[in-house]
């Protein structure tokens, strides 16, 4: 998969998360401070983002210091369902209930091995096939028009 990945600064994990995603086998396209262009967070997270709504990527990895703006700049973005996932069950639950396509973290308190288990769990998961949460995610592109 192509994952758009964005931090605004390289603290915590961010010094790792690109290695971290291709070690998996996926392809990184990064943003922020993990390259050289704008890193302040609403910036590089909706550029990430962006790069999900447009097909450019199939996913995206948002953070910042505590990935709450990172998920709000994100969600911004149409056809953009950001989660901010703090463990590994929710990213589980996320990528299961949710559809989220752009998984947020917290560069504060996200440790490595902490990173590693959320990573696994967020692209082992896929999307419920149940009707009522098909149906959620659903009213949630209703609601952007």
């Amino acid at each position: 998969m192509r994952i758009s990945v964005a931090s605004d600064s390289l603290d915590g994990v961010a010094s790792i998360l690109v290695s971290a995603i291709e070690k998996r086998g996926h392809t990184v396209i990064p943003h922020g401070a993990v390259t050289d262009e704008r890193a302040d967070w609403a910036w590089c997270c909706a550029r990430a983002a962006g790069d999900v709504a447009s097909g450019a990527a199939d996913q995206a990895i948002v953070c910042c210091w505590t990935g709450t703006g990172a998920s709000i700049a994100a969600n911004k973005v149409p056809g953009i369902r950001a989660a901010l996932c703090a463990d590994a069950a929710t990213a589980d639950g996320a990528r299961r209930w949710n559809d989220a396509n752009v998984l947020a973290i917290s560069l504060r308190s996200t440790s490595a091995p902490l990173l590693e288990e959320i990573l696994d769990a967020w692209f082992a998961g896929s999307p419920s096939l149940d009707e009522g949460d098909r149906a959620n995610v659903a009213y949630l592109s209703e609601m952007e028009n």
